[in-house]
């Protein structure tokens, strides 16, 4: 799951951090993604704010905001790192070159995923997951309203801790355990036919 927090709601918006964390159908594993982002970095390659989205954050919490003035990486070191990041060993699934297939969640299909995917492009650098393998939170979240979001973890607003809530109610929807299901299901019928080969 794939969480950031930017100055704009656009691809091509200055991403401020990058917060992901690796979840199956019972919740997250592994060791969680987390960079703060320097914003003169993400200007540097024509990256934009909005001064909207700088008003929205400015009514949100003290907390929330103080992660603008923690110690922040160049964009392309973050972008290089998620990438490694996505690539390691605790991958559940590998492609026919050996690499991993990541299936990026975000909340949204026109924020989280191709804002980040804008980055990439903005500092010519590959994404780490192919455009097919984006999946999107907000659209199972929508399918069951009656759902409500379990306690949020941390600080509301902050990528990390946003990613990991949103992991945490979406593995109580229905359709994610039924796509997850389908998806070992499919893994199974793809070996037997191997076997049968």
């Amino acid at each position: 799951m794939l969480d950031l927090e930017t100055l704009g709601t656009r691809p091509g918006s200055v991403i401020t951090s990058i917060g992901a964390t690796k979840f199956d159908e019972r919740g997250t594993y592994g060791t969680p993604f987390y960079m703060r982002i320097d914003m003169q970095s993400c200007v540097d390659v024509g990256m934009l704010i909005d001064t909207e989205t700088i008003k929205w954050w400015m009514k949100q919490s003290d907390e929330a905001r103080s992660e603008f003035q923690k110690e922040s990486v160049e964009l392309s070191y973050a972008l290089t790192q998620f990438g490694i990041w996505c690539d390691n060993e605790d991958a559940k699934a590998q492609d026919e070159h050996n690499c991993a297939v990541v299936h990026l969640w975000g909340n949204g299909a026109n924020f989280d995923n191709v804002i980040l995917k804008a980055a990439y492009d903005a500092v010519g650098m590959q994404a780490p997951w192919k455009f097919y393998n984006d999946r999107c939170y907000r659209t199972l979240k929508a399918m069951y309203p009656h759902i409500k979001m379990p306690k949020r973890t941390g600080t509301h607003h902050n990528a990390l801790d946003d990613a990991i809530s949103q992991v945490n109610h979406l593995i109580l929807l229905p359709c994610f355990q039924e796509l997850c299901a389908a998806e070992k299901q499919a893994e199974m019928d793809k070996l037997q036919g191997e076997l049968i080969l």
